[in-house]
């Protein structure tokens, strides 16, 4: 499956700015994020998944995460890369936690 064009325009614009970014650059994150509908392919939430940025940017972060938990696989995924970033452990720690509840 391929990538839609507006998961595309989100992964080009690099992680999600930091809450001491401009207004405009936050806005412009926003419009990206939210011109995403959901669900995400499996493939799509791996792509998302380096999108996220070094804080919540005002809640995007976890717009970002509820996002890519809409993928079909998301509860048995495995995010490889972007390791070091919180909100990838975070998201790991929650699939983590899903495959703990069916054990």
């Amino acid at each position: 499956m391929s990538v839609r064009c507006e998961v595309e325009d989100l992964i080009g614009a690099g992680a999600l700015p930091s809450e001491d970014a401009s207004e405009e650059e936050i806005a412009e994150a926003q419009r990206l994020l939210e011109n995403i509908a959901a669900p995400v392919s499996d493939e799509e939430a791996q792509e998302l998944a380096l999108c996220f940025g070094p804080d919540n940017c005002y809640g995007l972060s976890w717009t970002l995460l509820h996002l890519i938990e809409t993928a079909p696989g998301a509860q048995q995924a495995n995010y490889p890369r972007n390791v070091e970033n919180p909100w990838v452990q975070l998201l790991t720690a929650r699939v983590e936690a899903a495959r703990g509840n069916r054990e």
